[in-house]
């Protein structure tokens, strides 16, 4: 069993920044991968990012250049920065953990980016 604890999610403007923390309890280290994923109304989660346990990167085309996913595995956390956001990142990020075959869920934390 893993719990997820998000935060960091909330309002900004447009070009603005936020940093989402997911804070899991228990060691990190040997969870195989960690990630963000986000859901829009009425849609399906979709993946935002993903970091290995060998710390190898995934992103969605539509973040590229613009998140960055990262982990501290002293802390237990994984983080996403945002930069750049625009007002279509706006959803419910959730945070995941793969370890072999099971996945685990965040509750989740809603960002909105206004114009």
């Amino acid at each position: 069993q893993v719990q997820l604890v998000e935060s960091g999610g909330g309002l900004v403007q447009a070009g603005g920044s936020l940093r989402l923390s997911c804070a899991a309890a228990r060691n990190i280290g040997s969870i195989n991968v960690l990630g963000w994923y986000r859901q829009f109304p009425g849609k399906q989660r979709e993946l935002v990012a993903t970091i290995t346990n060998g710390d190898s990167t995934n992103y969605a085309d539509s973040v590229k250049g613009r998140f960055t996913i990262s982990r501290d595995n002293a802390e237990n956390t994984v983080y996403l920065q945002m930069n750049s956001l625009k007002p279509e990142d706006t959803a419910v990020y959730y945070c995941r953990a793969t370890i072999g075959m099971r996945v685990y869920w965040g509750q989740g934390t809603q960002v909105s980016v206004s114009t």
